[in-house]
């Protein structure tokens, strides 16, 4: 018997390994990671913004699915740090993490951006994995 046009299912490649993805599914990953700069701008849009795009195009394409809730896990992180900076505040260490912090997540953003803009599944460091 003939398989016919059975197609057998591609394997994932590991994280950091470009895999072929349609140009449109590497831009809304590459959305994922943009949409938390919304945070600079609204508050908790850090959160709202790569929500959004992956919540949109998660269900079309796995890189989307992955980077999504991978820039979701980050700014949720992000916040956490942020809310201990504050409080950090009280005692001066807090004015002094706290930009080192917005910086951090500035430069962690742009890097995952151009990675996932590429093909390849970005893993931030030091990242509470909250969405499996």
């Amino acid at each position: 018997m003939s398989q016919g046009n059975v197609q057998q299912p591609q394997p994932v490649p590991p994280v950091g390994q470009p895999q072929v993805d349609p140009p449109e599914a590497r831009t809304w990953a590459m959305l994922c990671h943009l949409g938390a700069l919304a945070g600079f701008i609204i508050p908790l849009g850090n959160i709202i913004g790569p929500l959004v795009f992956w919540l949109i195009k998660k269900d079309q394409y796995d890189l989307v699915n992955n980077q999504g809730k991978e820039s979701l896990n980050f700014q949720i992180t992000v916040l956490i740090a942020a809310i201990i900076c504050f409080v950090l505040c009280f005692v001066l260490i807090g004015f002094i993490l706290l930009p080192a912090l917005l910086i951090a997540d500035i430069v962690f953003i742009i890097i995952a951006a151009m990675k996932a803009n590429s093909g390849i599944r970005y893993r931030y460091p030091l990242c509470i994995r909250f969405i499996k």
